[in-house]
């Protein structure tokens, strides 16, 4: 959630600044209901004083005497004059809230510009793609129908969530082990965490309003199945307050993740490419603001440090404001290098929140100066996503018989040096 003193003080750089992203948000009018309300709310505290001294004059007076009776009366009017403003300043408040959660957050200004995609820039690659010899699509290798079985994933629930059979159900969880040691190398304390979360908690990160549609909702009991172990971690310190020397705090979660992804269609989708339930190690941070930036540099190293040891060829985009998230100020993604299909995918977004996602679920910490509490900077990323991992593992590594060559680094979890 944006500053409001932001919104009010600096309205023209708000308007700016959300104009590059691809959000559309109507800022005077957000304002002018503001002062509407505002208005509102004067108007009912004016009422409610002047109840308030009719009350008391009304207690001096004898009861039953002609002026007794003649206050009664009018606290009736007054009170049914408050109760009137009142529910109409509760009902533009309510409005109120939700034109806030409407509001993009303000892309840093190191952020490149630009409409789409098209826009982001590459800041970094590591790895040798011209090197990579055999490569195949991960669907076309011999026995991936036989380890993957996406058949019986549609009979027992639908497209998209594929059974990992025998061999590939160990390196998947030879690649959960990788990334949580990693995480825990790194300072991440582990959590485990629900798969499923309140409205509260997907309002918090930015879930809610703006990807309602994206999640998967039971609405018997208003809960949403996490599409990231964002969302519950980040929402573990929520209404919290941090002491100043406990900062940063770090923290990891491993789950299953699941996402509707409507619309998909295509190469994007084929194989392991695009899938509604898949596994992720998230790492989420809470910092000091004046930390936020070097944090999300950290972080974007730590993800980078997973793939250099699963040699995997990557590179890193800079994400402009014409393709940046609601709620990120700054974001990068890191994407390996598919020799395959002959394409990078993604497989971690790195990202600084500012104190968005902690003004929306009130974390906060306590200067050591003893000055009133501020809202930490929250920052996440993928730490890292298993299914186009294991999508680049499999195409990269394709031995002359056929088989898959395991990376030195899961050996010690798969046991054996090869699937296939």
């Amino acid at each position: 959630m944006i500053d409001v003193k932001i919104l009010r003080e600096q309205p023209e750089m708000v308007k700016a600044k959300i104009a590059l992203k691809k959000f559309d948000c109507d800022i005077d009018a957000i304002l002018a209901f503001d002062a509407e309300r505002r208005q509102a709310v004067t108007e009912f505290e004016t009422a409610r004083a002047q109840q308030n001294a009719a009350s008391k004059a009304m207690a001096e007076l004898p009861k039953g005497s002609p002026e007794f009776k003649e206050k009664v009366a009018e606290m009736k009017a007054v009170s049914a004059k408050v109760k009137e403003l009142q529910a109409a300043a509760d009902e533009m408040e309510k409005k109120w809230k939700q034109m806030l959660l409407s509001i993009p957050n303000i892309p840093d200004d190191s952020v490149p510009v630009g409409k789409s995609d098209k826009d982001n820039v590459t800041v970094y690659t590591w790895g040798d793609i011209d090197s990579i010899k055999n490569a195949k699509p991960h669907w076309d290798l011999y026995f991936f129908e036989e380890l993957l079985d996406f058949q019986r994933g549609v009979k027992v629930t639908g497209a998209g969530f594929p059974f990992y059979v025998g061999d590939m159900a160990r390196l998947v969880r030879s690649l959960v082990s990788l990334f949580l040691e990693e995480a825990r190398a790194n300072g991440y304390r582990e959590l485990m965490c629900p798969l499923m979360v309140n409205a509260a908690s997907a309002t918090a990160t930015g879930q809610l309003p703006d990807k309602e549609g994206q999640m998967y909702h039971d609405a018997q009991d208003d809960f949403y199945m996490i599409p990231t172990a964002e969302v519950p971690v980040t929402n573990f310190y929520r209404d919290e307050i941090f002491e100043e020397s406990q900062l940063p705090v770090y923290a990891c979660g491993y789950t299953p993740c699941f996402r509707r992804e409507a619309g998909s269609w295509g190469k994007d989708v084929r194989g392991l490419n695009r899938l509604h339930q898949f596994d992720k190690v998230e790492l989420v941070k809470w910092t000091h603001p004046d930390k936020g930036m070097e944090e999300l540099e950290l972080l974007r190293k730590d993800a980078e440090g997973i793939l250099q040891k699963l040699n995997l060829p990557y590179r890193v985009l800079a994400i402009s404001t014409g393709d940046i998230g609601f709620p990120h100020a700054k974001q990068y993604d890191l994407e390996v290098w598919a020799a395959g299909q002959q394409r990078w995918l993604e497989v971690s977004s790195c990202s600084c929140f500012t104190d968005f996602q902690a003004r929306r679920a009130n974390i906060r910490f306590r200067p050591a100066d003893g000055g009133k509490p501020r809202n930490v900077y929250t920052l996440n990323g993928s730490g890292l996503a298993v299914p186009r991992v294991l999508a680049a593992i499999l195409e990269n590594n394709i031995q002359e018989d056929g088989s898959v060559k395991i990376p030195e680094v899961l050996k010690k979890w798969y046991g054996g040096d090869k699937i296939g």
